[in-house]
C-alpha cells in the first residue's frame, strides 16, 4: 500500500513541477532583496569576479573581497565604492592554500561577521596538454577550482547551518561537463567543483536546512583574458560570452535562487542530446561545434579570474 501511494505522489509532483517549470519560463521570478548580506567573492581582483563585485555593490550588499593580487583587489574595491557599495573588505588570500583560506576566514568572521552569500569563483587554467603539463601547475589547478571549495564551504557553512540562511555558489563551467581537448586538468577540476556543489546541497536537504539555496554556474568560454586564443567554430550558436553579460546573468541567478545556469542558452539543448545519443554520435557532433580544436591556439593570461 505504501508502494502505491508513493508512486501516485510522485507521478502527481511529477506532473505538477513539470507544469510549474513552463510557467515560470514565461512569468519572472521574483528576486530577492540581498542589502546587507554579506557577500564573499574569491578572484574579486579581475574578470567576472570584479563585475560580479559591482553588480553587488549596486544592491547594497557588504562585500568581502578575496584575491591574490592586491593591486587588483584594490581597484575592486574603489570601483564597488564608486559603485554604491556601503561596506567593502578585502583580503590578500590565496586559495591554493588550505591553511590561508581557514586563517583568512577567521578574519573575516572577527572582522566582518558571518558571511552569508559564498561565490567560489577563483579559477586558473594552464591549457597545456595533458602529457605536457607539470605536475605542479595539476595540482595548482585543482586546489584553486575545486579544493578550494572544500575549505571555504568548512569555514563559512556552519553559520548558515546555525541560521538556515545563506547561499552558495559555484562559478563552475561548461568543461565540467563534458571533456575538452587540451583542458583535462581544468575539466577534472570543474567536475569535480559541479560534484561537490550538488552533493552538498543533496546534504542541505537531507538536513532540512531549505534555507540554504545552491546556484551552479556553467558557461562557455568568457572573454576575460583567461580564455586567449581560444576559438569558436560556430560562434552564432556557441559564442565567446561577454564578461559583463555573464556578471549580470550570475548575480540575476543568485537573486532568483536559480539552481543551475549553463550560458549561452544553446548548451540546455547540446547537454539534453549528449545524455540521450549514442557515444560515436557524440563524437561526430563535437567534431562538428568544433570541440576538438577550442584550444589549439590558445594564450591565456595565466591569471585568476
Amino acid at each position: 500500500m505504501n508502494f502505491f501511494l508513493e508512486t501516485l505522489k510522485v507521478l502527481f509532483l511529477s506532473i505538477y513541477l513539470t507544469f510549474e517549470s513552463i510557467i515560470l519560463w514565461f512569468i519572472p521570478s521574483r528576486r530577492k532583496n540581498v542589502a546587507g548580506e554579506v557577500v564573499l567573492i574569491t578572484g574579486a581582483g579581475s574578470g567576472i569576479g570584479r563585475l560580479m563585485a559591482l553588480e553587488f555593490a549596486r544592491l547594497h550588499a557588504t562585500l568581502v573581497l578575496w584575491d591574490i593580487n592586491q593591486e587588483g583587489i584594490k581597484e575592486t574595491c574603489r570601483l564597488a565604492q564608486e559603485n554604491g557599495a556601503v561596506r567593502v573588505h578585502a583580503y590578500l588570500c590565496d586559495c591554493s592554500k588550505r591553511q590561508d583560506v581557514y586563517k583568512v576566514a577567521d578574519q573575516v568572521k572577527k572582522e566582518v561577521g558571518d558571511v552569508t552569500i559564498l561565490i567560489n569563483n577563483a579559477g586558473i587554467v594552464t591549457g597545456k596538454k595533458f602529457i605536457d603539463s607539470p605536475d605542479a601547475l595539476i595540482e595548482k589547478t585543482m586546489d584553486v577550482n575545486c579544493n578550494a571549495h572544500f575549505w571555504t564551504y568548512k569555514a563559512f557553512l556552519p553559520a548558515m547551518l546555525a541560521s538556515n540562511h545563506g547561499h552558495l555558489v559555484s562559478i563552475a563551467s561548461s568543461a565540467g561537463l563534458v571533456g575538452v581537448n587540451g583542458l583535462a586538468d581544468y575539466c577534472a577540476s570543474k567536475f569535480g567543483a559541479i560534484g561537490f556543489a550538488e552533493s552538498v546541497a543533496l546534504e542541505m536537504l537531507a538536513l532540512g536546512k531549505n534555507g540554504i539555496k545552491t546556484t551552479i554556474v556553467c558557461p562557455y568560454f568568457i572573454n576575460t583574458g583567461m580564455f586567449d586564443g581560444c576559438s569558436t567554430k560556430w560562434p552564432r550558436l556557441m559564442p565567446i560570452l561577454k564578461a559583463d553579460y555573464v556578471s549580470k546573468k550570475i548575480v540575476d541567478a543568485i537573486l532568483k535562487e536559480q539552481v543551475f545556469l549553463m550560458m549561452p542558452r544553446s548548451l540546455y539543448i547540446i547537454f539534453g542530446l549528449r545524455n540521450i545519443i549514442s557515444t560515436k554520435l557524440a563524437v561526430v557532433l563535437g567534431n562538428y561545434f568544433g570541440a576538438f580544436n577550442f584550444m589549439d591556439h590558445f594564450k591565456g593570461r595565466g591569471k585568476k579570474e
